[in-house]
C-alpha cells in the first residue's frame, strides 16, 4: 500500500534493563530515516482537501507543512511502542487484542479508498468501567476516534442496532457451566458502560486518505483560486497500516481499565 522504506528501530532511552521495566519513565527514540520533505515544497502555501492545513493554520497560525506535523499519522508510533508494551502486559492476564479489515473500497488509479476495521479485546474481565463519565466503551471510542482519519465509531450491533427490535437485540443471560454470560453478544461486550466479560467487540471507519494524485480545486493561504496535484509517495489506504495503531490503542485502554479497578479508583 506503500512505496515508503520504514526500516524505522525503537531507541530505549530509560525505563528498561535486562528486558524488564525499572519503574522509570520509559523514554524512547524513533529516527525516521526515509524522509522526503522536498515532496512538499510545492503545496507548502496551499491548502489541501479534507487535511488539517486550514485548521491548524487558523488556530496556530502556523502549520508542518513538510509531511510531519500533527496532522499525520507519523505521530501515532510512540502509541503504537507504548501499545506494544501494554500488549504484553495483558497478554500475560490472558488478554488478547485482535483487528482486521473488514470492508475497504475498491481502488481506482491516483485516488485512495476508505476501510472499517474490526478490533476484539478478548477475555477481557467483567467489571471495567463505569456508569457515568468513564463507560468503557466512550473511553475506547475516544481512543479510537484520535486516530487520524476515524471517522466512526460503532460497538456490538453499533448503528445496525437502529433497525433492530428490543426482542432481536438483546442479549439473554445463561448459565454456562457455573459462568453467567450472554447468550449473545449484541451488546459487543460492554453493558451500561462496563464489561461484562464477553468480547469486547468495535469496528472504527476511517476515510480514503486525502493526499490523491487526481486534480483537485482549493485555495492558498491568500485566499486565491489554484488546482493541487499532490505528488510524492502517499498510501492508498489506511490499511494495513492502521491495524497496529487501533490494536495499540485498544490495549492501552484495557490496561488503563485494569489498573484503575486494582487501585480500586473505579
Amino acid at each position: 500500500m506503500s512505496t515508503r522504506k520504514e526500516p524505522d528501530e525503537v531507541e530505549y532511552l530509560s525505563g528498561l534493563f535486562e528486558g524488564k521495566t525499572t519503574g522509570a519513565p520509559i523514554a524512547f527514540l524513533i529516527r525516521n530515516k526515509d524522509a522526503k520533505t522536498s515532496d512538499y515544497e510545492n503545496i507548502k502555501n496551499v491548502f489541501r482537501p479534507s487535511h488539517a492545513d486550514f485548521t491548524y493554520q487558523e488556530k496556530y497560525g502556523i502549520r508542518d507543512y513538510a509531511g510531519g506535523g500533527r496532522g499525520s499519522a507519523r505521530t501515532l508510533l510512540p502509541c503504537v511502542v507504548a501499545g506494544a508494551i501494554a500488549k504484553q502486559i495483558l497478554t500475560s492476564q490472558g488478554i488478547e487484542i485482535q483487528s482486521n479489515v473488514i470492508q475497504m473500497g475498491e481502488e481506482r488509479e491516483k485516488d485512495t479508498v476508505g476501510a472499517v476495521v474490526q478490533g476484539i479485546i478478548k477475555n477481557a474481565p467483567v467489571g471495567l468501567g463505569e456508569p457515568a463519565f468513564m463507560k468503557f466503551h466512550a473511553v475506547l471510542a475516544h481512543a479510537m476516534m484520535s486516530i487520524n482519519a476515524a471517522k466512526g465509531f460503532e460497538i456490538g450491533e453499533g448503528f445496525s442496532a437502529a433497525r433492530m427490535r428490543g426482542s432481536e437485540c438483546n442479549d439473554e443471560f445463561i448459565n454456562d457451566c457455573g459462568r453467567i454470560r450472554t447468550k449473545t453478544n449484541h451488546s459487543g461486550g460492554v453493558q451500561g458502560g462496563i464489561t461484562n466479560g464477553e468480547d469486547i467487540v468495535f469496528n472504527v471507519a476511517f476515510k480514503p486518505i486525502p493526499s490523491i494524485m487526481l486534480p483537485q480545486q482549493t485555495v492558498d493561504i491568500h485566499g486565491n483560486p489554484t488546482t493541487l496535484e499532490i505528488q510524492g509517495r502517499h498510501d492508498i489506504c489506511v490499511a494495513p497500516r492502521v491495524l497496529p495503531i487501533v490494536e495499540a490503542m485498544a490495549a492501552m485502554v484495557t490496561l488503563d481499565f485494569i489498573l484503575l479497578k486494582k487501585c480500586n479508583k473505579i
